[in-house]
């Protein structure tokens, strides 16, 4: 007669197909997880459409147009030598450029800078977390230091990193990330230490599972929806950091359009000439409240504690 089956890894922690099902339906029905989607996904194309839509080179300077109302229309020298007929549809700068072209590459820089910044804090994050989480040696000193690094502001931080490298993307990439892998660490940490005293974790263990299959198979699944969230808010804030640093001067170099810096170049003359603020501030705005409306419908949707209020 045969002893009791021994659990194998895939019946340890069963699924629940409804769960997803559920999610999905509260994501199609959430009006901000549709709205925010699809702005994102109108200014995303807006940048990689750049090129197409009727721009012209952001760093290209025209002193005979400076400071122009939207709608002016002017001639304007082309590469070749031949003119042609431009309208400055936001107008154009103190250096003649032309803010809707400056606006438009900028979506570029911006929206980059906060997918990549979320991507690299979720990384190493997730990867820190969970040995704080799981490996009890190691959560003490980690997450000091963890705690140190969220004691300094997250500006005050990164512009002390911007400023002591030199400027440019990777530099801004690296210091908004630094600022923001710790929450991101303690985030992680807070799932595992809670998971890993489940019954299904504690068979894997009985059974001889190897520790990184048993965090790959049985813990990082239990950290998904919440890093789903948090990556969105990381994005967002990561963003707004950027703007921060290029309107203080120590973020992209000048001839990088972002919207910090369109910014930062027309605050002199905001009084006479608002439009050189009005559209890129918009476009930020518009960037950041989409990427929280997005977050905020996801939290909704993958807690199920939330699904059951909608």
């Amino acid at each position: 007669m045969s002893g009791p089956a021994t659990p194998g890894l895939d019946d340890l922690a069963p699924i629940d197909p409804s769960r997803r099902a559920g999610a999905a339906r509260t994501l199609l029905r959430s009006p901000s997880v549709v709205i925010g989607a699809v702005v994102l996904a109108i200014i995303a194309l807006i940048g990689l459409a750049a090129p197409l839509l009727n721009t012209i080179d952001p760093a290209e300077i025209s002193p005979a147009n400076r400071n122009k109302g939207p709608g002016y229309e002017a001639t304007i020298r082309q590469d070749d030598g031949s003119k042609k007929e431009f309208v400055y549809r936001m107008g154009s700068d103190s250096l003649g450029r032309d803010i809707y072209s400056r606006v438009v590459y900028g979506a570029r820089v911006s929206l980059l800078i906060g997918v990549t910044v979320a991507a690299v804090s979720v990384a190493i994050g997730l990867v820190i977390g969970l040995l704080a989480g799981y490996f009890r040696l190691l959560d003490g000193v980690i997450m000091r230091v963890m705690d140190g690094v969220m004691a300094i502001p997250a500006i005050l931080l990164a512009l002390s990193l911007v400023s002591l490298l030199s400027a440019g993307l990777k530099t801004v990439i690296i210091a908004i990330a630094i600022t923001e892998i710790p929450r991101v660490v303690r985030l992680v940490r807070s799932v595992v230490l809670s998971v890993r005293e489940e019954p299904y974790v504690e068979a894997a263990i009985s059974v001889g599972t190897p520790t990184l299959l048993l965090l790959v198979r049985h813990v990082v699944p239990n950290t998904v929806a919440p890093l789903i969230v948090q990556t969105t808010y990381i994005a967002a804030h990561a963003i707004l950091i950027e703007a921060v640093l290029s309107f203080l001067g120590v973020g992209m170099p000048a001839e990088t359009p972002t919207w910090g810096n369109i910014i930062a170049e027309g605050r002199a003359l905001f009084r006479m000439f608002p439009h050189n603020i009005l559209f890129p501030g918009l476009f930020l705005a518009l960037t950041v409240l989409a990427v929280n409306m997005l977050g905020d419908g996801l939290r909704d949707a993958l807690d199920p504690r939330m699904r059951k209020r909608v």
